[in-house]
């Protein structure tokens, strides 16, 4: 399995992070179908993710972490390292989302605003800690984060989501500046709501309604699907986006423009 000219990730390696379903699974197979090794990762099993690359011809492996737990991301590391030798793509994809409760910001739960930003922001901390040097290693790589239209557009009743991914952006930049010294890139991708099993979870009764205001207030009419974002996030992998860091993309069909 390999893909052409500056979108070859052939030789390269990838981790994506939240990797059993979704938006991961997606970004998982899209990388993979271009020629990277992949290390799903995920709370959940990521059995299905694997035998789907490996059914189309390409390399992957699974791995059960917890991002949130410093020692889950470091053996996340140790994996891919020991089993494809080195580590060029991260996607921080693995975020709490679906499983949220909405409200107003001060009928939120205390305890799961913590854990909202015990995995959207420090599990991202965690996860570029780990592979970071692996890298600097390999004289630079990619790390592409991904935060939300809720934070750019300010997302009511949702706000430890909204926050948290705000957080992502600010990380994003703060770091792209770190590591520009090592060739490391990192870049943000801002979705607004995809049509995946996470939002229709989040939503709730209202998901239908939701995704209709959401169509109607972008420039395409048309809500996002997982294979919409895919391409961003392989171009960000590839060396075609070589110059490219500290960036958000939004890739919300013309709803926020930056």
């Amino acid at each position: 399995m390999s893909g052409s000219s500056e979108f070859d990730l052939t030789e390269k390696v990838a981790i994506v992070t939240g990797a059993a379903r979704g938006l991961g699974r997606e970004y998982a197979e899209r990388l993979a179908g271009a020629g990277a090794a992949v290390l799903a990762a995920d709370l959940q099993d990521s059995r299905d993710t694997v035998e789907a690359i490996q059914a189309a011809g390409g390399q992957a492996l699974s791995v059960a972490i917890d991002v949130s737990k410093t020692s889950a991301t470091e053996h996340m590391a140790k994996t891919a390292q020991e089993a494809f030798g080195r580590i060029d793509v991260l996607v921080n994809n693995a975020a709490l989302y679906g499983n949220l409760g909405s409200g107003p910001f001060d009928r939120l739960d205390e305890a799961e605003w913590d854990a909202c930003m015990a995995v959207n922001v420090k599990g991202i901390w965690n996860a570029c800690k780990a592979v970071v040097p692996a890298m600097r290693a390999r004289g630079g790589g990619s790390i592409i984060n991904i935060s939300s239209l809720a934070a750019t557009y300010g997302l009511p009743y949702a706000l430890h989501y909204t926050t948290s991914k705000g957080a992502v952006i600010g990380l994003t930049r703060g770091l792209a500046r770190e590591l520009g010294r090592d060739w490391i890139r990192v870049n943000a991708v801002a979705p607004s709501a995809v049509m995946t099993e996470g939002t229709e979870s989040f939503f709730g009764e209202k998901h239908e309604r939701a995704l209709e205001v959401v169509r109607e207030g972008q420039s395409l009419k048309r809500n996002l699907e997982a294979r919409d974002l895919a391409g961003t996030v392989l171009w960000l992998a590839s060396d075609a986006s070589r110059y490219v860091t500290g960036q958000t993309i939004m890739v919300d069909g013309g709803t926020t423009f930056l």
